[in-house]
């Protein structure tokens, strides 16, 4: 999977952009999300879990997203035959913001907070949102630039630096989402 060298935005593309994330904030809005944290605005927490995290611009999760944009532009490589890159580039975008979405529903908010360590959690502020999605998007343009080699060691760089901080990671967060385990549970809530 080698580097592109095609341009990834044109002004339809930012165009394109801008009218995803007005939607992807209305959404959210109507969805009851407020814009951002009780604690004021801000752009970075450290916090994993804590009255700040998901409410920030950015907090130890924002990695995840960056990762996403990563996994999300080696899937879509294999369309690069079909599909130019400014296209996957949109297609990654509504992957993130469609999950963005669906993780501030109350069912998810709810799976959050019975199956993970995450048991204060109460969705994202739109702020972290933006974030989120913001992430994901560079993290699609590093994957564009970038050898798969270097990718791929963003990723487990990512992965391996926040399991040793935070003791989560998307794969754990993935596991736990999707099948609860008690022990990793524990663990977590441990640190």
């Amino acid at each position: 999977m080698p580097h592109e060298t095609e341009p990834l935005v044109t002004r339809r593309t930012l165009l394109i952009v801008a009218c995803v994330f007005v939607i992807h904030v209305l959404a959210l809005h109507f969805m009851g999300r407020i814009a951002w944290g009780k604690q004021g605005f801000g752009l970075w927490t450290s916090q994993s879990q804590g009255p700040k995290t998901s409410q920030l611009f950015a907090d130890p999760y924002s990695f995840t997203h960056l990762e996403h944009g990563i996994l999300f532009f080696g899937v879509l490589w294999l369309f690069r035959k079909r599909i130019p890159l400014r296209w996957r580039f949109i297609i990654a975008l509504l992957i993130e913001v469609s999950w963005e979405i669906v993780e501030n529903s109350p069912f998810v908010i709810n799976r959050f907070r019975a199956a993970t360590a995450s048991l204060d959690y109460t969705g994202d502020s739109i702020l972290n949102s933006v974030g989120d999605v913001t992430f994901c998007l560079f993290g699609f343009f590093l994957a564009s630039r970038l050898s798969w080699k270097w990718s791929v060691a963003m990723v487990v760089l990512s992965e391996v630096a926040l399991l040793l901080t935070i003791r989560d990671n998307l794969f754990l967060s993935v596991l736990m989402l999707l099948h609860p385990i008690r022990v990793i549970k524990n663990w977590q809530m441990a640190g």
